[in-house]
């Protein structure tokens, strides 16, 4: 699995129009995820080490977000003929067993991921009230391993982005495993 960092954020980058099926059996968009002062789109999978050794955090930090008018969004993109773990089913298994509180959607033709220029999991996209990006860095200092009070960059980050509209100006990119793309027929 090769590891991949992220471009950083290109600040003010609307967000692209999505329209997924999530593994609650409906149907969700850019407008249906966003809200009143912002959205995080989380590019995520079931099988990554990277993104099952953040998944507390994760939940955690779209928790509090949600208290501060930022909604959250989770977009698998991986081809999961070559990973199992990723199937559909399996992401309905995965959000059910952590209680995911944002809705976890497939993006099969990988369409979302190339709009979004999503190079690996987990990738962030924290955007404003406008839809405007903000926000392309890592989830914490600790990286994959967590380390005891770490540093909360996403959290921080979009904590500022929901009271001022504006993302830091310094960010770390994230860390994660590459995007499984499909195959060239």
């Amino acid at each position: 699995m090769a590891s991949l960092q992220p471009p950083l954020c290109d600040f003010g980058w609307k967000a692209r129009p999505f329209d997924l099926p999530g593994v609650d059996g409906k149907r969700h968009t850019l407008e249906s995820a966003r809200g009143k002062n912002g959205l995080l789109v989380m590019f995520i999978c079931n099988h990554c080490p990277y993104v099952k050794s953040i998944r507390d955090r994760i939940i955690r930090d779209v928790l509090e977000l949600q208290q501060h008018g930022i909604n959250s969004i989770a977009i698998m993109s991986n081809d999961p003929a070559d990973y199992a773990e990723d199937s559909f089913d399996n992401m309905k298994l995965v959000a059910r067993q952590y209680s995911y509180p944002f809705p976890y959607v497939w993006d099969e033709t990988q369409q979302i991921a190339k709009d979004y220029g999503a190079v690996c999991t987990p990738d962030f996209f924290g955007f404003n009230a406008n839809l405007e990006l903000q926000y392309r860095g890592r989830l914490d200092a600790s990286r994959k391993e967590a380390v005891p009070d770490a540093q909360r960059d996403l959290f921080n980050a979009m904590l500022q982005v929901a009271k001022t509209g504006q993302g830091p100006r310094e960010q770390i990119a994230s860390m994660g495993c590459s995007i499984k793309w499909k195959h060239a027929e």
